[in-house]
C-alpha cells in the first residue's frame, strides 16, 4: 500500500518552474499538467497521512481528525478574508511589504509551520499541513500574482534556492547506496518502479485527448506528470521508520524517482516545443 501511495503522487513543486521555462503554463497542456499534478499530490499526502503515521490510530479516528484538521482550516480561511477587509491591517501589510519586515513572508512561514504543527499534534504527517497552508494562501489571496508580484518571486526565491536544495542534499546524504547494490535484484527493481510511475501517472493523460492536444504533447505531459521524487523520499522515510517497507525496496524506489526527475523532463521539454508549434500551425490554419 505504501508503494501504491508514493507512486501516486507527483513532483508539482519541479513541474512549475519546468513549465514556466517552456512557455508552458498557460497553454492547456500545462494547465492539464499542473491539474493532474496538484490531484495526485492532493490525493498522495491525504493517503499517506491516514494509512501511515507515527502515531498509531484507526482509520476512522484518523477520519475523524482530518475532518477536525478541514474545519480548522475554513476557520483560518474565513479569518484571514476578514482581516483582509481591514483597511489598516491591508495598509500595515503593504508598507512592510517590502521593507526588512518582510511581513508577507513571515506570516506565510507562520502560516506553514503553525499548520504543519497542528498536523502533527493531531497524529498525521507535517507535509499534510504544509500542503494546506499552499491552499489557504491561494483562497485568501488569489489575486496575489497581480496585486502583489513580488511576493511571489521571493516566495520562489526562498523555496527553489534554499529549501528545495537542503531537501535534496538532505535526501542525498540519507539514500542508502549500500542497500540499492547489495544485490542485483534490488538494481532490477528501478526500472520495474520507474515503469510503474509511467503507468500510475503517465497513462491516465490518454483521457486529454478529448481536448485536442497533439500526441507530442500527450508524450510530454505523461512524462512530466510520471516525474516524482520529493514525496517519494517523504514516503519511504516514514515507512522504513514504521517497518511498512524494506530498506532494498525503499532505495530502490528512491533511485525510480531520481531518473524519472534528470530523465522525464529532458525528454519532455522538447516535445511540449514541438507541440507548441503543432498547436500555432492548426490556430493558422483555422483563421485561414
Amino acid at each position: 500500500m505504501l508503494v501504491g501511495v508514493a507512486l501516486v503522487a507527483t513532483s508539482l513543486g519541479l513541474l512549475v518552474p519546468i513549465l514556466k521555462d517552456a512557455d508552458a503554463v498557460d497553454r492547456p497542456v500545462g494547465q492539464l499538467i499542473i491539474g493532474g499534478a496538484s490531484a495526485g499530490e492532493f490525493c498522495a499526502v491525504v493517503l499517506l497521512s491516514l494509512f501511515f503515521s507515527e502515531h498509531a490510530s484507526g482509520p476512522a479516528s484518523r477520519l475523524l481528525l482530518l475532518l477536525g484538521l478541514a474545519c480548522l482550516t475554513a476557520l483560518v480561511v474565513v479569518t484571514s478574508m476578514r482581516a483582509g477587509r481591514s483597511m489598516w491591517l491591508s495598509r500595515t501589510v503593504a508598507r512592510l511589504a517590502d521593507t526588512s519586515a518582510q511581513i508577507r513572508i513571515r506570516l506565510t512561514m507562520v502560516l506553514i509551520v503553525g499548520l504543519s504543527a497542528v498536523a502533527a499534534h493531531l497524529g498525521f504527517e507535517a507535509i499534510l499541513g504544509a500542503f494546506i497552508a499552499g491552499a489557504v494562501l491561494r483562497m485568501v489571496d488569489p489575486d496575489a500574482e497581480r496585486t502583489h508580484p513580488r511576493f511571489h518571486i521571493k516566495l520562489e526565491g526562498l523555496g527553489y534556492g534554499f529549501l528545495v536544495p537542503v531537501f535534496f542534499v538532505t535526501s542525498g546524504i540519507q539514500f542508502d547506496l549500500d542497500a540499492l547494490f547489495a544485490n542485483a535484484g534490488t538494481v532490477l527493481r528501478v526500472p520495474l518502479f520507474l515503469a510503474a510511475l509511467l503507468l500510475v501517472r503517465g497513462l491516465p493523460v490518454l483521457a486529454y485527448r478529448t481536448v485536442g492536444l497533439s500526441r507530442a504533447e500527450l508524450v510530454a505531459a505523461g512524462l512530466l506528470q510520471a516525474t516524482s521524487l520529493p514525496f517519494i523520499v517523504a514516503a519511504t522515510t516514514i515507512g522504513l521508520k514504521l517497518d511498512a517497507i524494506q530498506p532494498d525496496n525503499a532505495a530502490a524506489l528512491v533511485a525510480a524517482g531520481l531518473v524519472s526527475v534528470i530523465v522525464f523532463p529532458l525528454v519532455a521539454l522538447p516535445l511540449l516545443s514541438r507541440g507548441r508549434g503543432s498547436t500555432d500551425v492548426r490556430s493558422v490554419e483555422k483563421r485561414e
